[in-house]
């Protein structure tokens, strides 16, 4: 892998096989609480976007603005994934972060891969079974993107 001269080498996190059990310890509990709110930003966000742009069409944008919601999902996670704070404002907030399975930031494209399999899951609940039977508690959307979520400052 070529490094640019001067760069510290990169040395990657654990893997999740290797992440010690006090990273994992209340890590479902947390997201439960940090998807509340985030849906609560998104809903948010979403609600003054859509009022923002229907009056300034004078109204013609109402209609078709309703999918709104995913689009907004789709770019606040897939931004705050791969920002600098490694998670939403919700998983922020109650000290949780997001690793690829290589302990590399999350790019992008997994983030927002990420987020749009999370949302897609409430149509399907029992996919969030996955994390009771997961060695990581990572759910389905989780496993799919390649992402870990882990306490902050952990493993």
């Amino acid at each position: 892998m070529y490094q640019p001269p001067g760069a510290p080498a990169w040395t990657p996190s654990p893997s999740p096989w290797q992440i010690p059990a006090e990273a994992l310890s209340g890590v479902r509990l947390r997201r439960i609480m940090a998807v509340v709110f985030d849906v609560l930003i998104v809903s948010l966000i979403s609600l003054v976007l859509w009022l923002a742009l229907g009056f300034l069409s004078f109204g013609a944008l109402w209609l078709i603005l309703p999918p709104l919601f995913p689009i907004v999902g789709f770019f606040y996670n897939g931004l705050m994934l791969s920002g600098p704070g490694r998670g939403t404002v919700g998983m922020q907030f109650l000290n949780l972060e997001a690793r690829l399975m290589t302990g590399a930031p999350v790019p992008f494209l997994n983030a927002a891969a990420h987020g749009v399999l999370f949302w897609f899951s409430w149509i399907a609940p029992i996919i969030f079974v996955v994390s009771l039977f997961s060695v990581h508690k990572r759910c389905l959307h989780d496993i799919l993107s390649g992402i870990v979520i882990t306490r902050r400052g952990r493993g």
